[in-house]
């Protein structure tokens, strides 16, 4: 993996686990003793995090280290909302094909 991919990852989980845990730029800053500038450059990818900062901010998420590096936290909204729709479709999908072809088959 990329360093720039890595720090993509980065920096969407840092903004995803702080909207998680309801913090806003300015009280995660205070909680874990950094600038708010800081904030927005490590959430932008403008900067990395060094690792006493990582271990800083996955305590204030009360997460592990490794969850801020993860690229599963990384799914932007709108993959999100294609994934859940994707996932709908096919239960409505499954359900069409079970009562078309399985529920005969049980009332023979």
């Amino acid at each position: 993996m990329g360093d720039n991919i890595v720090l993509n990852i980065l920096s969407a989980n840092i903004k995803h686990y702080r909207n998680r845990s309801g913090f806003s730029q300015f009280e995660l800053a205070e909680k874990i003793e950094m600038s708010v500038p800081f904030i927005s450059d490590l959430e932008t990818g403008k900067t990395w995090a060094s690792p006493a900062t990582l271990a800083k901010l996955a305590a204030a998420f009360g997460i592990e280290v490794y969850e801020l590096l993860k690229p599963e936290a990384k799914l932007s909204f709108g993959s999100t909302q294609l994934l859940r729709k994707y996932n709908e479709d096919a239960h409505r999908l499954l359900d069409k094909l079970h009562k078309k072809y399985l529920l005969p088959l049980t009332r023979k």
